[in-house]
């Protein structure tokens, strides 16, 4: 078939776009790391991350269309280059990873970035770290979103210190994560996950993106942001043991 017909897929993978949309809003940021972790509830860790590529470029045109005038230029130009280090390595080492070992490694990070979360939230008010923690930092999150569009945790560890504007934030971060995202593109291609069936089935998602924008911004407006975020831990917890569980599991 030239489309995923499976219901299951499609009552995981639907929440998962509009989580990504409502990511990207701006409202429950960073959130978006789960869309990947959610879709392989139904499918594999890589087919979930090749499905969402299309719905990726959607919403990384939309977010820079809205923010090209907020853009941290001089901090892009060292952001760009170790992103892209991070995607080569994972382009080496995606050959020599089966999928339960890529599922576990989501997995892992899934539940790390619940952990950091809550034990240690994110502070503007924090130091600095030095340039060579954000290189590490950055090329962490050019390798986490090569294999599951989770590159959101690593980077923000590094940028939220540096006590950007909102806007300017995530503005730079939208230019960001437009780059590694299109550069991702071609080892997908090479790896063969851009297929015929993937690409169907995310055109059949493609609607959902704009929509989760849309939702975002309405639902910051309606719900009691400590119930939001208590219902998306429950999730991340339950994805991520759901994950690491299947990467243990005797085949």
């Amino acid at each position: 078939m030239p489309l995923i017909t499976d219901p299951y897929f499609y009552l995981v993978a639907i929440p998962a776009v509009l989580l990504l949309g409502i990511s990207k809003s701006g409202f429950g940021a960073g959130f978006g790391s789960l869309a990947v972790p959610m879709m392989a509830l139904a499918v594999t860790v890589p087919q979930a991350a090749a499905i969402l590529m299309p719905v990726l470029l959607l919403m990384d045109l939309l977010g820079m269309a809205a923010l090209r005038k907020n853009v941290d230029r001089r901090l892009l130009m060292f952001l760009i280059p170790w992103g892209l280090l991070g995607i080569v390595v994972g382009t080496l080492l995606f050959k020599v990873m089966d999928a339960r070992l890529v599922a576990g490694i989501v997995g892992v990070f899934t539940l790390l970035f619940l952990a950091q979360r809550l034990l240690f939230p994110p502070r503007a008010d924090s130091a600095p770290p030095p340039k060579w923690v954000g290189a590490l930092l950055t090329a962490t999150s050019g390798f986490t979103s090569f294999i599951a569009h989770a590159g959101g945790p690593p980077i923000n560890a590094y940028v939220i210190p540096l006590r950007l504007s909102p806007v300017l934030f995530t503005g730079t971060m939208a230019f960001f994560f437009f780059f590694v995202n299109l550069a991702k593109w071609i080892p997908y291609a090479w790896l063969g996950l851009l297929d015929l069936r993937n690409m169907t089935t995310s055109l059949a998602l493609l609607p959902f993106a704009p929509l989760g924008v849309w939702v975002g911004v309405r639902v910051a407006h309606r719900i009691q942001p400590l119930l939001f975020y208590r219902l998306i831990y429950t999730g991340m917890f339950l994805t991520g043991c759901k994950l690491v569980w299947d990467a243990m599991a005797i085949p």
